[in-house]
């Protein structure tokens, strides 16, 4: 990489040409690291604040990630999900080719929290299951689960958690899903979070709320997970309906 300094173009422009051509070799596509600030800046012959103006432009697009005390890395490509046909968390990777890693799981009888008593149609004096999961791809926890269930399911914790959570509903309890309705919104993320995701607190992330009920409509889990925002995209398509006047118009 070399900058020319008798170039019309100004030294940070040349530096942010430079580093997304960098990004887009082999070695960087996975999410490597890059050089530090000081090393980078020597190489190309710039002061830091120079390269600084490059890497925050960068950053703003998604295409790095600096994290404080850390580095910064590129970006890996963001996994979509699509509103057209629901799937579970696991089908969703391995539709997208991404083999599932649980970090962390945790099982606790729990007072129901109000989305969940509201939607199981239960009152808030019994105990239900709670299940928690910190989930992603090897090396890199992008999402954080909370999963309420229904107690006429009879799940107890007992259940090896490890299989895919509907596999266990349809194999052990004949429970088969049908519907889920889903609602996403923004949000920084909370310190519980952000320690959990390894981002800071306040970073950007996407709170996915689903209401699963099985094929007779009766519901049976309450679903919240919270993703890094820069690596997890929602999708949406939707078709116009419209008729056709008896005139043509």
């Amino acid at each position: 990489m070399k900058i020319d300094r008798n170039s019309p173009i100004p030294l940070h422009k040349q530096a942010e040409t430079l580093l997304r051509e960098l990004i887009t070799e082999e070695e960087y596509k996975e999410g490597k690291m890059l050089p530090n600030e000081v090393e980078l800046s020597k190489q190309l012959k710039i002061s830091r604040n120079t390269l600084r103006q490059a890497i925050n432009t960068l950053v703003t697009e998604g295409l790095l990630i600096r994290k404080k005390g850390v580095g910064t890395r590129v970006a890996e490509k963001n996994l979509y999900s699509e509103a057209t046909n629901w799937l579970s968390f696991t089908q969703e990777m391995r539709v997208l080719g991404v083999k599932v890693e649980n970090f962390e799981l945790h099982l606790s009888k729990q007072t129901p929290t109000g989305d969940a008593m509201k939607f199981f149609g239960i009152p808030n004096d019994i105990k239900i299951l709670r299940l928690e999961r910190l989930r992603g791809k090897e090396n890199y926890p992008f999402v954080y689960f909370h999963s309420e269930f229904n107690p006429i399911i009879g799940l107890d914790g007992t259940e090896n958690f490890t299989r895919p959570l509907y596999k266990i509903l349809e194999n052990d309890y004949n429970i088969i899903v049908k519907t889920s309705r889903e609602e996403i919104r923004a949000a920084g993320a909370d310190k519980f979070i952000a320690s959990k995701l390894e981002i800071e607190v306040g970073d950007p992330i996407l709170i996915r709320k689903r209401f699963v009920s099985d094929v007779n409509n009766v519901p049976i889990e309450y679903n919240v997970g919270w993703y890094r925002a820069d690596s997890f995209s929602y999708k949406i398509e939707c078709v116009r309906e419209f008729k056709v006047s008896s005139d043509g118009m």
